[in-house]
């Protein structure tokens, strides 16, 4: 019903009159009231809206949290199960000296003894009101015995032991800066190279290789390797992806080199080798009874045959790499032309580098391995360390650098400083990958470092001399010597072991020596930024990263040792454990493969073998561990000790560092990084 106002009155009688109210000055139009309650209904809309995305977005964080809670709750479960099964390093199978391994851990332990009585002298001391960093005068006016050894205890920190820490301190600050440097350096050419395009290009004359209609004739002869021992679960995947290479058969041979010790392992990869060979393709199965030499041995062994005159070039491939069909396509054309090219380096790429935080921390490493030190080095040096597969080598610059040795544990390395100390050149191709496997647990990753880093110091022992006595030019020599060796493979494992685990938590307990906020925060931080560029998507572990990195630092230290003095364990090699995982377009082609091999037969016993290989298989499972490192976790409760001692000083950033570093190494101590053994 309309108001009063607005509606029409008519008269009486016989005339019609019409009066039509006016409205009062006070009234509210009729627009307006219809707006005014669609507003009441568009609020209360909204409202209801809020409230079920606040709802949502509570849910949303509870189930965060519980999750949280949840895996707090399993890390928890892992560690009481690590600490009740009582596995520690000690049981395991050796990768590094005992003797060292036994000193050094037990160096640690007197240095975390010490450090937790110097933690409760020092909080009694605060409890007592004195000033952590008071004058000797000052103490010596307070009566009583606790505040006279206390302050003999200062004079000693003060004449004694703060200039010698303080010393040391420096020294390893000057070779944090030279080695950040070098990175530094090494990042910008790097960008250089991206900016410019600069990458290795093969001359073309004529019909090249890529040509479909180029006859046998312009494909050279190539030897292709495979090295394996006692490598079960990858065997498969890498014959048959190595034997699936775009190039003619007549041209290239394959040998698989199996040093297994296990003869239904033996069995199997002859088996597959002999499937190969009913399809057509020229492959050969060496098998090594005594292993003299370990990878050295097996590839000097198999250079001596007398066929091998009759090729150019040697493609190598451990046991879990998986090159793609045109992978000589792409790096055998760079040699043409290019006489004094020795060799030819691919560039890895991993199947499981999302696998665990371990698999994606060692990934950040790897690609600044390969995208910024490898690339940088074979731009502007044309020398690099070899990395011992998915790489092409010209014979005749193996036989000249004198053939594979197997004096030391990186054979890899040594061919390729001998080689560039005869003359011959190196290229790397960034934009050439080669899928292979990341070691997926700690224990397994633990020792391929041990003898990345040993084997380093031992090689630079035994070729020092030659580098001097060398006909290569002063700055070559001075690249070998102090950037290649030293500062890469020596400094860094030293300084990052010694400064961030020795020397700052020891400045917690003499404040008169003392560590600046950017050596310990800032620099570091940079420097993780860097090399986690060529891995942009890891971004968010840029901070386990640099922790991590720290923690391996011990790793690295004591290899190193071993390796410099020639300790027993220089000399172990231990290959590294596999799991065999692929990728989705390899599981395709071996399904592929598997059922074409179906139709053409299979030997009688392989059903047999199978089955002893499915018992290996539990076998191996029942003795798969996660183990308690302790030299790791001795670290961690004196980082944990320094970082409680710092909160007295109020040092806000050490407090912090040495807290987070002190949490990294429980976490690795208490082998919670890599695969999970349930």
């Amino acid at each position: 019903m309309a108001p009063w106002w607005g509606r029409e009155v008519r008269g009486g009688g016989g005339t019609s009159v019409v009066v039509k109210m006016e409205s009062p000055d006070w009234a509210v139009p009729e627009s307006e009231v219809a707006a005014g309650e669609g507003g009441k209904a568009g609020r209360g809309k909204n409202a209801r809206q809020i409230t079920w995305v606040l709802l949502l977005k509570a849910h949303r964080a509870a189930g965060k949290l519980t999750g949280a809670a949840s895996a707090a709750l399993s890390v928890a479960a892992a560690a009481r199960r690590r600490v009740a099964a009582g596995r520690t390093d000690s049981d395991a199978p050796l990768g590094e000296s005992p003797v060292l391994r036994t000193r050094f851990y037990g160096c640690l332990r007197a240095f975390l003894v010490l450090s937790m009585l110097l933690l409760a002298v020092d909080i009694a001391a605060h409890l007592q009101g004195w000033h952590l960093a008071v004058d000797v005068p000052d103490l010596l006016a307070v009566e009583g015995l606790f505040a006279a050894a206390y302050s003999s205890w200062a004079r000693v920190r003060l004449e004694y032991l703060a200039p010698a820490l303080q010393f040391l301190a420096n020294a390893c600050v000057v070779l944090f800066m030279i080695q950040s440097a070098d990175r530094l350096i090494l990042c910008l050419g790097c960008l250089w190279i991206r900016l410019k395009g600069i990458k290795p290009v093969p001359k073309t004359g004529g019909k090249g290789s890529d040509d479909v209609e180029a006859g046998t004739e312009e494909f050279p002869m190539v030897l292709v390797q495979i090295p394996m021992c006692n490598e079960k679960e990858v065997y498969q995947q890498s014959i048959g992806a190595v034997c699936s290479l775009d190039w003619p058969r007549s041209n290239f041979l394959v040998q698989v080199l199996d040093d297994s010790d296990a003869a239904a392992t033996s069995a199997l990869i002859k088996e597959e080798v002999e499937k190969w060979q009913r399809e057509g393709v020229r492959i050969l199965y060496r098998h090594r009874v005594i292993r003299d030499g370990y990878k050295a041995g097996n590839l000097k062994s198999a250079m001596n045959c007398s066929y091998v005159k009759d090729y150019e070039f040697v493609v190598i491939f451990d046991a879990d790499f998986q090159p793609q069909p045109d992978f000589l396509k792409r790096t055998v054309p760079h040699f043409k032309g290019n006489d004094d090219v020795g060799l030819v380096q691919a560039r890895w790429s991993f199947v499981n580098k999302d696998e665990n935080l371990l698999t994606r921390l060692q990934n950040i490493n790897l690609c600044f391995h390969f995208e910024v030190e490898q690339q940088v080095n074979g731009i502007f040096l044309n020398f690099f360390g070899f990395n011992g597969t998915a790489g092409v080598w010209r014979i005749k610059a193996l036989e000249d650098s004198g053939g594979w040795m197997e004096r030391t544990t990186v054979e890899d390395m040594d061919i390729a400083v001998r080689a560039h100390l005869k003359g011959w050149k190196f290229l790397f191709l960034n934009d050439v990958e080669c899928q292979c496997e990341l070691p997926e647990s700690y224990e397994a990753y633990r020792k391929q470092q041990h003898r990345w880093h040993s084997g380093p110091m031992q090689l630079f022992r035994l070729c020092f001399v030659d580098i001097i006595k060398s006909k290569i030019g002063f700055w070559k020599k001075f690249n070998l010597i102090f950037l290649f060796f030293l500062l890469r493979k020596l400094i860094l494992p030293f300084y990052s072991f010694t400064l961030f685990c020795i020397i700052l938590p020891m400045t917690m307990f003499i404040p008169e020596a003392e560590l600046p906020a950017w050596v310990v925060c800032y620099i570091p931080a940079t420097m993780s930024l860097l090399n986690i560029l060529p891995a942009p998507k890891s971004f968010p572990f840029i901070v386990p990263y640099l922790l991590f990195e720290n923690t391996m630092s011990v790793t690295k230290f004591n290899a190193m040792i071993s390796g410099l003095f020639q300790l027993g364990s220089a000399y172990e090699w231990v290959v590294t454990k596999k799991s065999g995982r692929s990728s989705e377009g390899d599981l395709v082609a071996l399904v592929e493969k598997q059922s074409k091999q179906q139709r053409v037969g299979s030997a009688p016993n392989l059903d047999s073998l199978a089955k002893e290989e499915s018992h290996l298989k539990k076998d191996s499972k029942k003795k798969k561990h996660n183990r308690i490192y302790r030299k790791e976790l001795a670290l961690s409760f004196l980082l944990l000790t320094a970082a409680a001692r710092s909160l007295l000083s109020v040092q806000g950033i050490h407090f912090y560092f040495l807290l987070f570093q002190g949490v990294s190494f429980l976490v690795v101590g208490l082998d919670l990084i890599g695969e999970q053994v349930e």
